[in-house]
């Protein structure tokens, strides 16, 4: 079948899916925020706020009530990795299906429970499989063996024209037209339905098919003529991590999508913060890769009315924190720089006084690792792309700077140190008040003799900060001395608690140099 006749057929579908999906939920909103420098409108179709916290109910339950209503087996089979799942388990709960469903054995908790949630009795989880792959194949496999119906997560013309619906309730909105269309893409199968109906309602409409670095299978079947399977596929954007795509969908986003675009999970995770501050919205990750791809080309959108779909929230609670890790990273407000300086006392003071006075430290990480050389990361907060200008700064100071933002020891928060280079450690705790200056301010108040040997310490967001701090001393009096010298330095601080012996043997103990 040509992509011409399949574009015709999924129009009608989608069409005929009106009289089903609303049985099941209710069309979602069409929200705008007026963006600033450049100017330009973005629209956001709210997935999610439906019923399942995501766009895939539509097609699961648009395919699973055309069997019901033909007469078909009342049980049938899929494989998902979450968002697809939940809606099969809606669709079976409501049509009193019988619904096998094969999983990862690493679909995050949150989404499992969700299923049968969803799902009540009328589902059965089977956790197969380290990948949506292994998972797919047993389940086509148990299908095949039982002779039941497989509800395909996106090569479906069914499932497809359930999805489209969502870009029929964008056009009855009546807010168009638009200039741009920014769609993700997984498997194509949203894409596919969004930019056939988009396309006949606003010819003009240029339409950007979104997918994430290392996971762009459809880019990679375009380029390839048919689709073809990625060797790898990220999956920190886990709704869109499918490594080959549809031959449906692939016949289909060759001819509706007009260009392609990936975003990096740093940019994602930006637009998943952008989400917050502007909507107190709260996607998964491959739920703001449209807002990310808008954000990336700001320039070429002054001025334009932009279309994105917010595809599913359904994120796990634990990805937060490495949401929030990237996210500044991604929107260019934050970078990390090695800067080299002498190990001696009073080295680190001498820094911080060299930096600009409005500089904001969000990170420090450091652990000795040389008796002459130390190399401290400092997390820096940043005006959007002045990071640059940050870096050439400190190196017209003579300092020696390395830009390390994307470096893994940053990631991972590992700080390696030289144990037996310590010489008398002391370990605290301390609690800040969470402001500029206030590293300077401490480090001044000890005075110049003290001499870090390491230091732990990142943003959480909240009112105070919390450092883990070593000092060493050259000889014991100062050692016994430094608890006087903390006291008399409480202005710079709100409370510190000294490690204990038994604690700080248990840090230091590791002479392979690894924290």
């Amino acid at each position: 079948m040509n992509s011409a006749s399949l574009i015709d057929q999924l129009r009608q579908q989608i069409l005929l899916a009106r009289s089903r999906v609303y049985q099941v939920g209710t069309p979602t909103p069409l929200d705008c925020i007026h963006m600033d420098d450049p100017a330009f409108e973005l629209f956001l179709k709210r997935e999610d706020l439906s019923p399942i916290h995501a766009y895939k109910w539509r097609g699961a339950y648009n395919c699973m009530a055309q069997l019901a209503n033909c007469g078909s087996p009342s049980r049938v089979v899929t494989a998902s990795a979450g968002n697809h799942a939940q809606g099969v388990a809606l669709a079976a709960a409501k049509l009193n299906m019988r619904a096998h469903i094969f999983m990862p054995l690493s679909t995050p908790r949150m989404k499992q429970a969700a299923v049968l949630k969803h799902g009540a009795q009328q589902v059965e989880v089977h956790l197969v499989g380290d990948t949506y792959d292994q998972a797919s194949q047993l389940a086509h496999a148990y299908a095949k063996e039982h002779q039941l119906p497989y509800i395909h997560a996106y090569d479906d013309l069914a499932v497809m024209a359930g999805q489209g619906t969502l870009a029929d309730e964008i056009v009855l909105a009546g807010q168009g037209p638009y200039d741009y269309a920014l769609l993700q893409v997984g498997g194509g199968g949203m894409a596919a339905a969004c930019a056939s109906w988009l396309k006949l309602h606003y010819p003009g409409i240029h339409i950007i098919g979104v997918e994430g670095q290392n996971q762009a299978s459809m880019a990679h079947a375009i380029n390839c003529g048919q689709p073809a399977a990625l060797e790898k596929v990220d999956i920190f954007c886990d709704g869109t991590a499918v490594r080959q795509v549809g031959k449906q969908t692939y016949a289909i986003c060759s001819e509706m999508i007009d260009e392609w675009v990936t975003v990096s999970n740093d940019e994602v995770s930006a637009a998943i913060q952008f989400l917050w501050e502007h909507k107190r919205c709260i996607p998964e990750p491959s739920g703001a890769m449209g807002v990310a791809a808008a954000l990336q080309q700001t320039s070429r959108l002054a001025g334009q009315r932009v279309l994105t779909i917010i595809c599913g929230a359904n994120i796990d609670f634990e990805q937060l924190a490495s949401v929030a890790r990237r996210s500044a990273v991604g929107a260019t407000r934050r970078c990390f720089l090695q800067i080299e300086i002498p190990e001696k006392p009073g080295a680190m003071l001498a820094l911080a006084k060299q930096l600009p006075a409005s500089t904001n430290i969000v990170a420090f990480q450091y652990g000795k690792t040389q008796r002459l050389t130390a190399a401290p990361i400092l997390g820096f907060e940043v005006c959007p792309g002045s990071h640059t200008k940050l870096l050439a700064t400190l190196k017209k100071s003579g300092l020696r700077v390395t830009d390390v933002s994307q470096d893994p020891s940053v990631r991972f928060n590992f700080i390696p140190f030289q144990a037996q280079l310590f010489q008398r450690p002391c370990f605290i705790e301390l609690e800040f008040h969470e402001r500029c200056g206030a590293l300077t301010d401490l480090l001044q108040a000890l005075g110049p003799k003290t001499n870090l040997c390491y230091f732990n310490y990142n943003y959480s967001g909240e009112r105070v900060g919390r450092a883990l701090m070593g000092f060493e001393f050259a000889d014991a009096a100062s050692h016994t001395a430094f608890k006087a010298e903390l006291d008399n330095a409480a202005h710079a601080y709100r409370s510190y608690r000294q490690l204990s012996p038994t604690m700080l043997s248990k840090i230091i103990s590791d002479e392979s140099g690894c924290d």
